[in-house]
């Protein structure tokens, strides 16, 4: 976004930066057992505050897709950098760690390309943002209205023609299955991947509300971006009836009602920060939403480091958990120490980066 905008619209930066931070911290509890509800996601149909983090960051990609140039060569160039470093960032640490006996290292690094996993959350990204991108730049807004219409229609139709559950079952798993091969399929599921071909077609939607809206969020609309909000969450919970929200697959209801849930709080946002200018507080996440590419790889990569590093039979990351916060705290307070200390290492980095004037862009 320029540098001009940026400087208008020190709320954007606001949610953006308190999305990514968010992501951060959900992603990275001190142990998996020890999670809150709200620091989790929904086991499949309903939702929980953390289902709103990757919707809330495709809707902003989508308003600052809106206010920057619609140049196609520079849309697919960075589109396709966007998939390259998600796929990178699965692929690292680029062979197979685990175990097996008398394997060669050539071998290992055959076998984690056998088992790359193909989609991924900035494989999404880079998606949905050419897609939206391209369609913001050759459409107009009737045009772009019509377009969010057919998708979530369209999909809902096409996931209405199958069951919803189990999730292996799913038309939206089988397309996973048949597109990605069960190789390249998310490890956790074995049967299904939540950022898959057929459910990055709504995430499209996602950000085209966000173009949409962009609209409001540039004149600083509150009013209509709360009014926009609160309709947005009543359809999409009166839509939930019939067509469960649901994170993973990415539901039409799930996309209505989370870009309302994102005009709401950008509208509050927008109204003490823009408006009423009270600002003295927002330093550490325009910190985070000035540099969310470093935020998400470097620390994507950190994780992963700590969980590959060894001190004596466990990784660096349960040797810290346990060593420094599961004697003290209660398992779950532990464990969301744990993630809050990991956030605060990211914002001590970024920070120094900031004052540096070291921003990555893609």
């Amino acid at each position: 976004m320029p540098a001009s905008e940026s400087k208008r619209l020190v709320s954007l930066d606001v949610f953006r930066g308190a999305t990514v931070a968010s992501m951060l911290l959900v992603n990275n509890p001190g142990s998996w057992s020890s999670v809150y509800w709200p620091l989790d996601h929904a086991e499949w149909h309903g939702w929980t505050p953390t289902d709103l983090i990757f919707p809330f960051f495709l809707f902003i990609v989508g308003i600052t897709t809106s206010l920057s140039k619609k140049d196609p060569k520079g849309i697919l160039r960075r589109g396709a950098l966007i998939v390259l470093f998600g796929l990178l960032l699965n692929w690292f640490p680029f062979y197979w760690w685990g175990k097996m006996p008398d394997a060669t290292w050539l071998e290992r690094v055959a076998y984690r390309i056998e088992h790359l996993r193909f989609a991924g959350v900035l494989q999404r990204i880079g998606i949905v943002y050419t897609i939206s991108a391209l369609i913001a730049a050759w459409t107009t807004r009737r045009q772009q209205i019509a377009i969010v219409v057919v998708i979530l229609l369209g999909y809902w139709a096409i996931l209405a023609s199958g069951p919803l559950e189990p999730p292996e079952a799913t038309i939206a798993a089988r397309i996973d299955r048949a597109v990605l091969g069960v190789n390249h399929i998310w490890a956790s599921s074995k049967t299904w991947d939540p950022e898959g071909p057929l459910s990055t077609i709504p995430a499209i939607g996602t950000a085209m509300l966000g173009i949409l809206a962009a609209e409001w969020v540039r004149a600083r609309d509150v009013k209509r971006l709360v009014l926009g909000g609160l309709i947005g969450l009543i359809v999409g919970r009166a839509w939930h009836l019939i067509f469960p929200i649901n994170k993973n697959l990415w539901t039409s209801s799930y996309v209505v009602f989370t870009a309302g849930f994102a005009c709401v709080i950008l509208a509050i946002c927008i109204w003490i920060i823009d408006v009423k200018g009270w600002r003295a507080w927002t330093k550490p996440f325009v910190i985070y939403g000035t540099n969310p590419m470093i935020a998400f790889l470097g620390s994507g990569l950190m994780a992963r480091l700590l969980g590959l590093i060894k001190i004596g039979d466990v990784s660096l990351q349960a040797w810290t958990f346990r060593t420094w916060f599961k004697p003290f705290f209660d398992p779950y307070v532990a464990s969301l120490l744990w993630g809050l200390s990991f956030v605060l290492l990211w914002l001590a980095i970024l920070w120094a980066l900031y004052r540096r004037n070291i921003i990555f862009k893609v």
